[in-house]
Parts: structure tokens; C-alpha cells; sequence
């Protein structure tokens, strides 16, 4: 009988280097401890290893108060949850507040870990902030000795096994005066579980009960409602999105980053127990940001407006990309006259009462029409979206309707923005309003969506329907009539736009303003979209160029990054390019907006025009001057890439990078 298979350790003796120079870096010191996991066969490229962990130090430091560090990531690389240790002499800066670490844990997932090495993981992290067991590990005299306090934390000897199994666990009961709270990172391994144990203890310090949800990758258990709704306030630490955020609606709320948690979680209790006895405190209220926030109260509203506004346009996208796709593959099937037929064709007839032309214009009537249906909700889905952003579900109803109206009074996209931000926060409005606990059931349901979409119909009926629809004109018209140079102008304008952040606010700026004016019996709308879309192939393109001509100038994670931005570049996908852009901004971005400016010019400047809103050198039958839209593709990829070689040639980065920003895609 074979023996029973077990699960490799954590960690062993040989992947722990104690009182070692391992560099003066965090990225030597990452280095060395993913070849100690490569050599002991628990990773199969210790360079992978190290360029996921240092993507993820890019979006924010895993220094520690303390002398700690925590670099983490998930890689393919990785075959069994490992962690490697380091207590370094001398110390190296891993960006803690207080100075350089010693104690340096690179705790290795791979990327389909279980829930189960998820546990495990963030049992370690945990840990660190219990003080005795951090002075443990800097006492320890042996690896085995770290392995031992390791295996203490994260796999400890079970107790009273058979209570277990017959006794359930006694809930925590629910104190006179307690606060809630939040904690998720990206990754979800180490700081969500450290910020909310730092909370936790915090809380016991000002003699005040603290309940955490933990949003991690070893599962989340929500907050009974019962906790919720007895809370004083409530305290979101998170990097990412807050999962059910409208649970906690009208509670008093301080919002931060997750590593404020772990580093001043006394400030943030204290905070919360302020916010709970001030009736002007913030209130939870909206959407879910993705983004980080700052460090108390609510985020800066330059930053919630541009999430706001990105919100609306990243759920309209979807419209467009699928109408737009299909309007295409109808114009590719009937040609572009049946814009003018395709309806009445749908409406007289079917597959066995064929029109004149047979299948193929009937089919293709039909894919236009389903196109044309699809893309009339561009305009609604915006507005519906950034009001869903201001004021959650309750804004849905007003925004889509406020987006119709701009529709139908032909205020267009500028409309729909104005018309979503009205209905957002005249629903928010009302939803502040105090009523007695009997109503509160129709507030969100119907009388938030009655009354703010009177309120915010009538105003674009009445005030502001006609003023928009003539800035939306006046702007068509002015575009109908550039021509020379202040056509080429645009162009360079758009290149740049699509090239800056790659997929950011700017880029989708860009593209919304395209893809809302686009229509086939438009020159100028056709002439922009084509500009918008071959500018936005670029970066992916041009990064892809670069890594194959020269690849020496590349890490081994970029370079096979590289090989997939062909496909994503040939698609339209910019954010093909964003994992170059994330470790070295000031070489790539610059460069990537040089060639999408020159695309962006020769597009507008031969007349090229494409009449579908997405797919890239796919749709090349929507393309009108299809030879001049790939020549201009690839002057500005071969314009890209070689500014890139060359800055990267000239422009030498220092050894330690601090904090690197994560230009990251709505």
C-alpha cells in the first residue's frame, strides 16, 4: 500500500537566511529569496517570481512599521505556497515609514492557490503584528527555530479535538458600543488580515469591540446584519473595491488605503468613534471606488468626480463594443446603404420571405439593426452608470432616463454626462432625507426614483436640453470643418490622449468622445474614431516590437508579456501595453505618445475613416483607406518602439525605485 501523499511545508530550513547580506535593495533581497525557492523546486523561474513581487511592491510598498517586510504576489511561476526568510544585516528600505526592515517574508502563492494555502498565508501575516512573536523570530538562533515559530502560527497543534466536533462556536456578542469594518489589498494575502488584526487590537486598547469582514483570498465572511446595523460607524480599509458596500449605507464611515490600518490603527478607532458622535460625519453613500483612498473621511472630490465619470464610461463601453461590432458585420454583409433599409427589412421580412438581395441583406439587416439597438444605449448607460456611481441602485432609474432625454433632445453624449451627474446626486439628495423607519422600504424603490426623475426629466426638458444640444451641434459642425492642418492637429491631440495612460481616464475620454459622435453619415465622426482606435493600437504593438528586436533591454516577464501584445494590440486592447508602463513610466509613456501621435496625424491627415467603434485590425472591411490605416499603424509602432529602445539605452534608472504608480484600466 502506498503511502498517504501530505502537503509540502510552508516552509523548511532551506528557504530561511538569517543575519545575511542579501543586498542593499528590495529588489536584490527579493532576488535572492526567489532563487532560494527556486533551488529548493518550489518555483520554476525564480526571475517570474521576482518581476510579479516587484509588480505588486509598485502599486504599494510592503514595508512595515517595525523593521518588517512582506513582499507577496501570486505567480504561475510558483508550484506550492512557499515562504522564504530573510533577517538582513544590514537592513534594507522596503518603504516602511519608520525606516529600513530586517525580518523579510516573501510569501510565494501560486496563482490558482486554494482556499486552503490562502489560510495559511494569511495566518503568517497575521502573526506580524503580535510583538512577542517578532521578537521571537529576531532571537531565533536557527533556521529550525524560525521553521518551528512559522509552523506555530500557521499550521498550530489542534486543541480539544473532540469539543471541536461536537461543541459550535460561540458567536461574539454584540457589545453595547462597537464599530465595523472592512479590510482588502489586491492580492488579498497579507495586509487585509494584518489591517484588520491591527483594528482589532486597537479597538481592545480604547475598550471598544471591533468587527471586521476580511475581503481576502482565503474567503470572507460577511458582517451579520444585526452587527451592521448596530454600529456606531464603520472603518474601510481597502486598496479595492469594498464587495456590498450598500450594507453599510448612512452609517458614519472613515476611508483609507489598508496599510494606514496597520500603521495608525489607533488614529483610524479614534476617528470612527468621532465620526459615530458627529451628525455632519461622512456617510456611506454610492458606489464602490476602485481606488485607493485617502486617509480619512472621504476621498478628495477632484478624485470621486474622475471615478465617477469613468464608472459611467467603462459600463458604457460594453454597448458600444458589441453594438458597434455588429453595426459593422452588417455594413460588411448589406453594405452601407442598408443603414437607410434595415429596419423596414427586419419588420417585412424573415427567413422564408426573403427581400430582394436574399440572405446575405437580410442577415445583414438584421445584424444592423441588433447593432443599432444595442449602440442606442451608449448615451443611457452613461448617465444611468455615473448616477449608479453618486447614488448607487436608487440613481439607476433617474440616470437612464436623464440619458434618454439628452437622446431625444439631441444633447448627445454631453448630455447624458450632465444629465447622469444631476440625477446622481438629486437622488442622493433625497435618500438623506429623514423619514420615519416605516417608509424607509420605498425610499430606494420608489420614491428616490420617482422624484428624481421628475426632477432631473423636467430640467433637461425645460432648462437644459436645448443648451447642450446646441454645444453638441456647434462642436459636430466645427468638426465638419476642420480641414489642413488643424485636422492633423486633432489628430496629434487624440494620439497622445489614447497613448497617455492606456486605458485611464484619458485614453477612455478619447475613445467615449469618439465613439458618441460616430455615425456612418458623419465623414469627420468616421475620420476621429479611426484616429482614436489606430493611436490606441500602438502602445501594445510598439512594446511587442521593442521586446523582439530587442530583448536585452527587457526582463523575462516582459519579454513574454511582449509576445502577447501582438494579439492584444492587433485587437485595440491598449492596456496590453500597461505591464511595461507599470515598472518604468518615464521611459515608456513618452515614447508611446510620441507614435501615437504620429498615427493619430497620418490617420486624419490621408482621410482614413473606420465605421465600427472596436476590434482592431479585425473590422479592416469597416475601414475606408484600409492601406493608409495600416501604414499609419505602423509608422507610429515603429516611431514608438524606437523611442523606447532608445531612452532605455540613455536613460539609466537607480538601482532603488521608490514607490512606482500603477496606471491601472477602468
Amino acid at each position: 500500500m502506498s503511502a498517504p501523499t501530505t502537503r509540502p511545508d510552508i516552509i523548511t530550513p532551506d528557504l530561511i537566511a538569517l543575519d545575511a547580506d542579501l543586498g542593499n535593495s528590495k529588489d536584490a533581497v527579493i532576488a535572492a529569496l526567489a532563487t532560494r525557492l527556486a533551488d529548493a523546486g518550489r518555483v520554476t523561474s525564480p526571475t517570474d517570481l521576482a518581476d510579479d513581487a516587484l509588480a505588486r511592491e509598485a502599486k504599494s510598498a510592503t514595508g512595515l512599521p517595525g523593521g518588517i517586510a512582506i513582499p507577496h504576489c501570486r505567480s504561475e511561476s510558483v508550484t506550492t505556497a512557499s515562504l522564504g526568510f530573510a533577517r538582513l544585516d544590514p537592513k534594507v528600505d522596503f518603504g516602511a515609514p519608520d525606516g529600513p526592515a530586517d525580518l523579510v517574508f516573501l510569501i510565494a502563492a501560486p496563482e490558482g492557490a486554494g482556499a486552503e494555502h490562502m489560510k495559511l498565508l494569511s495566518k503568517l501575516a497575521r502573526a506580524l503584528v503580535k510583538p512577542t512573536f517578532v521578537a521571537d523570530l529576531r532571537a531565533a538562533a536557527t533556521p529550525d527555530a524560525v521553521v518551528a515559530l512559522v509552523q506555530g502560527v500557521v499550521n498550530p497543534a489542534p486543541k480539544a479535538a473532540v469539543a471541536q466536533k461536537t461543541v459550535a462556536p460561540t458567536p461574539e456578542p454584540l457589545s453595547a458600543k462597537h464599530i465595523v469594518a472592512v479590510t482588502a489589498c489586491p492580492t488579498g494575502i497579507a495586509h487585509t488580515y494584518m489591517a484588520a488584526d491591527s483594528l482589532v487590537a486597537a479597538g481592545k486598547r480604547a475598550d471598544i469591540t471591533v468587527h471586521v469582514e476580511t475581503q481576502g483570498s482565503s474567503g470572507s465572511t460577511p458582517l451579520a446584519p444585526e452587527v451592521i446595523a448596530s454600529a456606531q460607524a464603520v472603518i474601510f480599509a481597502t486598496d479595492v473595491g469594498v464587495k456590498g458596500k450598500e450594507r453599510f449605507a448612512g452609517l458614519p464611515v472613515v476611508a483609507s488605503g489598508v496599510k494606514r490600518a496597520i500603521n495608525e490603527p489607533d488614529a483610524m478607532i479614534t476617528e470612527a468613534l468621532r465620526a459615530g458622535l458627529n451628525p455632519s460625519a461622512a456617510k456611506v453613500e454610492g458606489a464602490a471606488s476602485t481606488a485607493p483612498e485617502k486617509a480619512a473621511g472621504s476621498i478628495g472630490w477632484g478624485t470621486r468626480l474622475r471615478q465617477i465619470l469613468l464608472t459611467g464610461v467603462s459600463y458604457m463601453i460594453p454597448f458600444v463594443a458589441a453594438g458597434g461590432l455588429l453595426i459593422a458585420l452588417g455594413f460588411l454583409l448589406g453594405g452601407y446603404e442598408i443603414a437607410d433599409s434595415a429596419k423596414q427589412i427586419v419588420l417585412d421580412n424573415s427567413l422564408t420571405q426573403l427581400p430582394d438581395g436574399g440572405v446575405k441583406i437580410y442577415l445583414g439587416a438584421v445584424l444592423f439593426q441588433l447593432g443599432s439597438l444595442a449602440f442606442s444605449f451608449l448615451v443611457p448607460a452613461l448617465a444611468g452608470y455615473i448616477a449608479f456611481a453618486i447614488a448607487d441602485r436608487p440613481g439607476l432609474a433617474p440616470g437612464f432616463t436623464a440619458g434618454a432625454v439628452a437622446v431625444f433632445v439631441g444633447a448627445g453624449f454631453i448630455g447624458g454626462l450632465v444629465g447622469g451627474i444631476i440625477a446622481g446626486f438629486t437622488a442622493l439628495w433625497i435618500g438623506r432625507i429623514g423619514v420615519p423607519r416605516w417608509a424607509r422600504g420605498l425610499m430606494p424603490v420608489v420614491v428616490i426614483p420617482l422624484i428624481a426623475t421628475l426632477t432631473v426629466g423636467t430640467l433637461m426638458f425645460v432648462v437644459l436640453g436645448k443648451p447642450l444640444a446646441a454645444i453638441t451641434s456647434g462642436l459636430t459642425n466645427w468638426l465638419n470643418g476642420l480641414s489642413g492642418s488643424s485636422v492633423i492637429l486633432l489628430g496629434i491631440i487624440l494620439g497622445l490622449m489614447m497613448c497617455f495612460d492606456l486605458g485611464g481616464p484619458v485614453n477612455k475620454a478619447a475613445y467615449a468622445f469618439a465613439v458618441a459622435g460616430l455615425s456612418v453619415n458623419d465623414p469627420a465622426s468616421l475620420r476621429i474614431m479611426a484616429a482614436v482606435m489606430a493611436a490606441g493600437m500602438v502602445p501594445p504593438l510598439a512594446m511587442a516590437l521593442a521586446s523582439t528586436v530587442r530583448p536585452g533591454l527587457f526582463s523575462t516577464g516582459e519579454r513574454e508579456n511582449g509576445k502577447a501584445a501582438w494579439l492584444l494590440g492587433a485587437a485595440f486592447i491598449s492596456e496590453g501595453a500597461i505591464p511595461f508602463a507599470a515598472v518604468d513610466p518615464l521611459r515608456v509613456i513618452p515614447s508611446m505618445m510620441i507614435g501615437g501621435a504620429v498615427t493619430g496625424s497620418l490617420i486624419m491627415a490621408t482621410g482614413t475613416t473606420l465605421s465600427a467603434p472596436h476590434g482592431g485590425i479585425f473590422v479592416f472591411f469597416a475601414i475606408g483607406h484600409v492601406v493608409w490605416f495600416v501604414a499609419s499603424l505602423v509608422a507610429g509602432t515603429v516611431v514608438a518602439a524606437t523611442c523606447v529602445v532608445i531612452a532605455k539605452k540613455l536613460i539609466h534608472r537607480k538601482p532603488v525605485e521608490a514607490e512606482t504608480p500603477v496606471l491601472v484600466a477602468a
